[in-house]
């Protein structure tokens, strides 16, 4: 008899090890619907329409589908298994399409990857040189921006890392300030009268009092990779990272919130890293491209290319020259300046259609 209960129990403890192994694999089960785009390889242009269709093989009972696109629900009235959306508002780049479908007791998530490009070329601009002023040679320039007419530069490289003020008609360093050797000195941006510097690698950001230079907090990167350019527009912040994202960070407590991707019409673009904000738009170097990228904040459509590629022609050529990184607007004369990295000038630009 005893012997029996404890068979029965062991039964019963076999029963549920068998129905706990078939619950954990029915996570992994392969679902009875898919997700078809009308796009072979799923990329799309602006003012392209999309369609999304639930494959329902099986013919099962769907009682409601919900489709997401980045995160943002689409309106799907009556729960129909397709939808058509002209793509016009949307952010550009590689983005998510997503389905959940609920049929017979059960939620089904169904998930594709598409490219969305902007629908245009870029317009290619060139420059004119309007002034030329002296600039600190041995500044490795890594951001550069004006506030109330003074220019404030952020230099690279460990062990030579910098925040200056300086004269930009003099080129002469007013006020300087090392980084510590561990830290490589990154983008820079003004807002609200405090100094915002991003350093490389170390996923931290430094905030400084405006007059003393005077370090008055840190801020870290959570979700981006790495501190590249830093710009913003009044209200928060765009931080670049090297890869195909532009970050927008909260104004107050630097938290990235979103992110744009500079696309063109046929590519998604990387390694973007200086950034300016200049009369709406992000102007942004390309690392190691001498072109300067002009990108809608919205949607992340890079609108204009600037070919600057013959002005590292125009500085004093040694062996520490690097590329052209470094734009500042200044935006209560409309004047454009760009620089390099260990450039021993500064050019006031004007920018013209090709």
């Amino acid at each position: 008899h005893n012997f029996m209960k404890k068979a029965n129990l062991l039964l019963l403890f076999i029963l549920n090890l068998i129905l706990i192994s078939c619950g954990s694999n029915s996570d992994k089960k392969i679902s009875d619907f898919s997700l078809k785009l009308n796009q072979s390889k799923a990329k799309y242009q602006l003012g392209d329409t999309m369609e999304i269709s639930i494959l329902n093989p099986k013919n099962k009972k769907i009682d409601s589908i919900n489709f997401y696109l980045h995160d943002k629900m689409l309106s799907n009235k009556n729960g129909e298994t397709s939808l058509k959306l002209i793509l016009k508002d949307q952010k550009l780049g590689n983005q998510q399409i997503s389905a959940l479908v609920f049929s017979e007791g059960t939620t089904d998530t169904l998930q594709a990857s598409i490219k969305i490009y902007n629908d245009a070329p870029p317009a290619i601009y060139t420059y004119k040189i309007i002034n030329t002023y002296p600039h600190d040679r041995g500044a490795y320039t890594q951001g550069l921006e004006f506030y109330n007419d003074t220019l404030y530069e952020s230099t690279g490289q460990y062990g030579s890392s910098s925040l200056r003020i300086t004269n930009f008609e003099t080129g002469k360093v007013l006020k300087k300030i090392d980084l510590d050797k561990r830290y490589f000195g990154e983008g820079l941006s003004i807002l609200n009268g405090r100094i915002y510097q991003l350093t490389w690698q170390k996923g931290v950001g430094f905030i400084y009092n405006i007059k003393t230079l005077e370090k008055i907090g840190n801020f870290n990167f959570k979700q981006s990779k790495e501190g590249w350019g830093l710009c913003n527009d009044g209200k928060k912040f765009f931080k670049s990272d090297g890869t195909e994202k532009i970050w927008t960070l909260d104004a107050q407590t630097l938290a990235e919130m979103d992110y744009i991707q500079p696309t063109t019409n046929h590519t998604i673009s990387t390694q973007l890293n200086e950034l300016e904000w200049v009369e709406g738009k992000i102007y942004a170097n390309t690392y190691q491209k001498d072109g300067v990228a002009i990108i809608n904040p919205e949607n992340g459509a890079i609108e204009g290319i600037i070919d600057f590629h013959d002005l590292r022609e125009k500085v004093t050529q040694h062996p520490k020259l690097d590329v052209l990184n470094g734009i500042a607007y200044n935006p209560n004369t409309k004047k454009l300046y760009v620089t390099g990295k260990n450039w021993d000038k500064l050019f006031e630009v004007e920018i013209m259609k090709k």
